[in-house]
């Protein structure tokens, strides 16, 4: 009999489609890019691109020194300048790195976190069948109660446990995997508290003299020195003013180093009423909307110039420390406007007077009077040399206040007409007439305006990330297990007929305390008093190894 096959022929099989060239490029890269090495090297290139920010100077921190490179280096600054060198952290190279590092991150936690919420849910896995092959074992007496005292023995020692009949696994050690994560999600949190400094932040530096003649409000007109995010502009400026009313300075008698620091103002916030505050070096004026830091203080020397027509011109000049321990201070006090005639008011710039020189605090009895003995006011000394000419404030060019144009002066324009060292109350006489009083001085403060969003947020962000390397680093994950069974007929119990506990342990990662903290374990877990062995192994051990 013939049988035939009424079951359709199988088609052949069908070709398999290729792939989407661009999507296994986009998913390849995205592979790439998530994963810890590549982090590990953006996180380096990031340390690089941010070497010029430190090295050369920026136009949102110090514009005069980008100015002055421009000068000294005339070929080299252009280029530099094409490349962003001189706004590094606005840069787009340095953007990129810093967003790139930012997803790298991202993506490289977010599946992480998934797999370590799913294995703190799971339970232990089941024993291995020979547990003799793993890196501790012993055998011992069991307990009494089995499976139930060892299962509460760990327990009591924070294992997670699961019982499956007469074994019992126990898992310890996630606070490694966890500080991971904690540590890599603090690093994300970290460059999200930057950005929203960087963008949204300000902040500003200001010198401050004492009186109410000199308050200082807070416009970006009254500031020397200006760093603002990209979204914010000066209307978003917090409205308040602020009056140095008396600045306290202490130093040590031994050596001059500085004891103590205190600046009590007056401060008015957005028209409201005048209040009194204080705050010191670790200690900022806290305003609404920006921080007040105090960086520096010294003193501005009070004089007045009497020009050829009688009039008198009187104004404090800070004198910017030059960093000795005894506050010798170098400034420049300009009087653009002097001798102008009354009657026609006309201005001659070849008669403008400018004093630059060193004021000293604690002047030695002798000279040569270079240099201060002691920080505070024992023996106050201006040491001062007059120029006449112009001295090219007109000319529209951004310069120092603290200091003397010296292009006018290598040019010829000014002209060193005399020196002369002042103490308080005592003139000088010019070789036109004029005259110049020292007055005496004002004690001004440096200030550092700020405010960053992110600041609250990096510091916790900091703290957490601190806890969680901490917690990468002493965490150790290791698994132990426990089977119960009966004693073997032929003698390895020393109590005929009954059971015994066969131990394993296994560390996850290289643990070399492990063993110690395996026999200890032991010990609690045997419960009933019998003595354990140095190697981990109880007095009923037999030889099973």
């Amino acid at each position: 009999m013939t049988v035939t096959d009424d079951r359709p022929a199988m088609s052949a099989e069908a070709p398999r489609r290729r792939p989407n060239p661009v999507l296994a490029l986009l998913r390849n890269s995205w592979r790439q890019l998530t994963s810890m090495r590549t982090a590990l090297v953006l996180l380096f290139l990031l340390a690089i691109a941010a070497i010029p920010g430190s090295v050369l100077p920026q136009r949102g921190v110090n514009p005069e020194d980008v100015r002055d490179y421009f000068i000294a280096h005339p070929d080299l600054a252009p280029v530099l300048d094409r490349l962003g060198a001189f706004e590094a952290f606005g840069s787009v190279w340095f953007s990129a790195i810093y967003l790139l590092l930012f997803t790298s991150l991202v993506g490289c936690i977010t599946p992480r976190l998934r797999e370590h919420a799913r294995a703190l849910r799971s339970k232990p896995p089941v024993a291995p069948k020979r547990l003799d092959r793993l890196p501790q074992h012993t055998v011992f007496a069991a307990p009494t109660g089995g499976t139930t005292a060892i299962a509460a023995a760990l327990r009591r020692r924070r294992w997670r446990v699961e019982v499956r009949g007469d074994e019992v696994s126990a898992e310890k050690g996630y606070l490694k995997e966890t500080g991971n994560l904690l540590f890599h999600a603090s690093m994300v949190v970290v460059l999200i508290g930057v950005a929203l400094g960087s963008w949204f932040g300000w902040s500003g530096n200001r010198v401050v003299v004492a009186g109410a003649d000199n308050a200082f409000c807070n416009t970006q007109q009254q500031y020397a020195e200006t760093s603002f995010g990209p979204q914010v502009g000066s209307a978003d400026l917090p409205r308040f003013c602020l009056q140095l009313d008396d600045f306290e300075a202490r130093f040590l008698e031994s050596n001059g180093q500085p004891e103590f620091f205190n600046a009590k103002v007056t401060v008015d916030e957005d028209g409201g009423t005048p209040r009194p505050a204080e705050f010191s070096v670790n200690s900022p004026l806290r305003l609404d909307g920006a921080n007040v830091y105090l960086l520096g203080h010294g003193y501005a020397p009070v004089v007045r110039y009497t020009d050829r027509f009688g009039r008198s011109q009187t104004s404090p000049n800070p004198f910017l420390d030059i960093g000795d321990v005894g506050l010798t201070s170098e400034g420049v006090a300009a009087f653009p406007d002097a001798n102008v005639d009354p009657a026609t008011g006309e201005r001659d710039p070849e008669l403008q007077v400018a004093f630059t020189g060193m004021y000293l605090p604690t002047a030695p009895q002798e000279g040569p009077f270079v240099r201060s003995e002691f920080p505070t006011e024992r023996n106050p000394m201006l040491n001062l040399v007059a120029y006449r000419g112009n001295l090219g404030m007109d000319a529209g060019i951004p310069g120092s206040v603290y200091e003397l144009d010296q292009r006018q002066v290598d040019a010829g324009r000014v002209k060193e007409i005399g020196t002369k060292l002042l103490r308080i109350g005592e003139v000088w006489t010019l070789d036109d007439g004029t005259t110049l009083e020292f007055l005496g001085t004002e004690p001004y403060i440096v200030l550092s305006v700020r405010h960053d969003p992110g600041s609250t947020l990096l510091l916790v962000s900091s703290g957490t990330l601190l806890l969680g390397l901490m917690g990468s680093l002493f965490g150790r994950r290791r698994r132990v297990f426990f089977r119960v069974r009966p004693a073997d007929p032929a003698g390895e119990s020393s109590t005929p007929g009954s059971s015994l506990v066969e131990a394993g342990g296994l560390p996850r990662v290289d643990h070399p305390g492990f063993a110690d903290e395996f026999t200890r374990l032991v010990a609690a877990v045997s419960g009933d008093g019998r003595r354990v062995d140095p190697d981990g192994q109880a007095g009923a051990r037999v030889g099973a190894e």
